[in-house]
């Protein structure tokens, strides 16, 4: 350990002789100032303007379009690729590598020296953002310490995740750039292969949890989700294994089929772990929030806790029907996003999809395609979409399953429990579209408890419940 330690030193020493260790956290702090007093600004003009501020701290530091956290977070792979392309590369380049390997010191202790010392860069890097942090808690009445706090753990593994990456592709190399070129091919692929391959369910999920895009989202928002930190552990732990690896073939000349079964393995190792952490049953959570906003509120867990047994969300998507696109395969991820606080309470919750076509009422559809048929247009639709068209039931199939023609075939959900009790959940005609956590909750509590009937009397005089405008 005292090697590691020793590396780590010795390359911190190396990357602050050079301007290019300066320079980053310079701009990186003017930039991080910038976005602080920018959404500083922006509160102080919104009281001026006589409205009241709530949620002080979240909106300075994890508003989705203006928070310091938010901002940071969009630019910090910039500045990681340059502090470790020369991590590896500059050892094989010189050819100081070679002092290295005869050297009492093993692959692992150089990686992990190596690697330690862009831990500590990174920590200096949260510091900065730290002293924002306490001159709001020093200005912000209430501040939320506890949530940006969170905010700084998500963006330092965020780092740490980077630095891997980078250590090992700078490990592939002896050019700098090429280096620093290649990290950020990688983590654009990371940030992009979340939207491959959404049509085949154990790849998509596999897909999805590879993605570092948003990971470290739900820190800045206050949530601590063991999802996410396993993905960082885990995506540290895989490219320094691969970056050991990579040593160990130069130093001992592997062949290509050895290198490869190691490479290989680990990927298998850390896909694993990951698709067992992204399992519901597996994941745990920790709001740091005072108000608790990533969590249901109280008498919604209550609903959920009268729920014995295990429940099934039955959700039925009809392709012509001007809603289907939220229940097509490439958003089934997005679209079970929303009930994720549910499935935290809730881990044997299961979201089945049941995909058919019918007649429904879309104005829209029967002007474009006047001639054709349900079936011809779920054709047509299924071509452009490029979607296997034995996917979708035929109306005969579908009222075996569901009667939903009282519900004119729209995008709908049941909530159904073991012993066969049923609740429908609706989408709206409104800019939200989606049930908020009240409708949620009230389609579960209509399954959960006996409720009580409400009844209307009429023919005497009384006022409609239907007709507005009746008089007083």
């Amino acid at each position: 350990m005292k090697m590691t330690y020793k590396i780590a030193r010795t390359e911190l020493q190396t990357l602050f002789y050079s301007p290019i260790a300066w320079l980053i956290l310079i701009v990186f702090t003017i930039q991080a100032s910038i976005a602080f007093t920018d959404a500083l600004e922006s509160l102080v003009y919104r009281q001026a303007l006589g409205f009241s501020l709530n949620n002080v701290s979240i909106r300075i530091f994890a508003h989705p379009r203006s928070g310091v956290f938010t901002i940071v977070q969009q630019y910090l792979y910039l500045y990681i690729p340059l502090l470790t392309m020369g991590l590896m590369s500059k050892e094989i380049s010189s050819g100081s590598i070679k002092l290295l390997y005869s050297s009492p010191v093993n692959n692992r202790q150089i990686i992990l020296g190596k690697y330690l010392s862009m831990v500590i860069y990174a920590l200096i890097i949260t510091g900065i953002l730290f002293l924002f942090t306490l001159y709001g808690a020093f200005t912000v009445d209430n501040f939320d310490i506890a949530a940006v706090c969170s905010g700084l753990l998500g963006l330092f593994l965020l780092m740490c995740g980077y630095a891997a990456i980078g250590l090992f592709m700078s490990s592939l190399t002896s050019y700098q750039v090429v280096a620093a070129i290649g990290t950020l091919a990688v983590l654009a692929v990371l940030n992009m292969i979340g939207s491959f391959w959404q049509d085949i369910a154990l790849v998509r999920d596999i897909a999805y949890w590879l993605s570092i895009r948003g990971r470290s989202s739900e820190f800045i928002n206050g949530l601590i989700c063991s999802e996410d930190v396993l993905y960082f552990l885990t995506v540290i732990a895989l490219f320094l294994s691969l970056s050991i690896s990579r040593l160990k073939t130069i130093r001992q000349k592997h062949t290509i089929g050895t290198s490869f079964s190691r490479y290989a393995s680990a990927f298998i190792i850390a896909i694993a772990v990951g698709y067992i952490s992204s399992r519901p049953i597996f994941m745990f959570y920790h709001d740091a929030t005072d108000t608790k906003t990533n969590t249901l509120t109280k008498s919604s867990q209550d609903i959920l806790n009268k729920l014995d047994g295990k429940l099934t969300i039955n959700t039925y998507v009809n392709i012509l029907e001007k809603n289907y696109f939220h229940g097509l395969p490439k958003s089934e991820l997005r679209d079970i996003s929303r009930f994720k606080q549910y499935l935290r309470f809730k881990p044997n919750m299961k979201i089945k999809y049941f995909r058919y076509y019918a007649k429904a009422n879309n104005p829209s559809l029967d002007k474009r395609y006047p001639e054709l048929s349900d079936r011809e247009r779920m054709i047509e639709y299924a071509k452009i979409r490029r979607l296997d068209s034995n996917l979708f039931m035929t109306p005969q199939e579908i009222d075996k399953i569901e009667n939903l023609k009282p519900e004119g075939y729209r995008f709908v959900r049941t909530i159904v429990k073991e012993n066969g009790d049923k609740s429908f959940l609706r989408v709206f005609d409104d800019m939200d579209v989606h049930p908020s956590e009240a409708e949620i909750s009230a389609a579960f509590k209509r399954i959960a408890e006996k409720l009580p009937k409400v009844g209307f009397i009429k023919g005497h005089g009384e006022r409609s419940s239907l007709r507005a405008g009746d008089r007083l």
